[in-house]
């Protein structure tokens, strides 16, 4: 029998301010391989991707501290054989938000889907916006398995995704650091 093949996609802000209210959001101390492993299960990751905003730098303190913790996930995220993907950051009224990276996410789904890149998909993210993307590719034959989280939860991913996994605080504090 052949091994399925899977790719992984993380939205980096949703996966960062989850892990945030669990207090365990110390991603350069975060093991992103056995974490991929342990979301493959039985199957093979051909592609790891990790979505997040780029951090544009106006010469301040904060964001150039932001910048270089940045740089240092993008460099831990290779090590660990991830692809990175930036969106973009737009300031309104004082606050941040992450732009662009919605869009990169549902056109991977949609080109791994048509070009045949996988049988499963492994989302982590917990953004509605992206079911359009993920009742293509579940007609198309894919498997689309939403990665949430149990302490919040997105009824409307597991609604429209073909398998839902929900970790425990329990599951993740196994991928960080004995320290943290």
């Amino acid at each position: 029998m052949k091994t399925k093949r899977s790719i992984l996609l993380i939205d980096g802000s949703n996966f960062y301010f989850k892990l945030k209210k669990l207090k365990l959001h110390h991603l350069l101390e975060f093991d992103f391989s056995s974490f991929s492993s342990f979301l493959a299960r039985k199957t093979t990751i051909v592609k790891r991707n990790y979505y997040v905003g780029k951090i544009r730098q106006d010469g301040t303190e904060k964001t150039e501290k932001l910048f270089a913790a940045q740089q240092k996930l993008i460099a831990k995220l290779k090590q660990h054989q991830f692809h990175y993907s930036l969106g973009f950051l737009l300031k309104n009224d004082g606050v941040y938000h992450e732009k662009g990276v919605d869009v990169q996410i549902a056109v991977d789904i949609l080109v791994s889907t048509y070009e045949n890149v996988c049988d499963h998909i492994i989302l982590v993210s917990s953004d509605t916006d992206l079911s359009p993307a993920i009742k293509k590719a579940v007609e198309k034959g894919k498997t689309v398995e939403y990665v949430g989280f149990s302490h919040q939860p997105s009824l409307g991913l597991i609604k429209f995704c073909s398998e839902s996994t929900l970790l425990k605080e329990e599951d993740l504090k196994q991928f960080l650091s004995p320290h943290k």
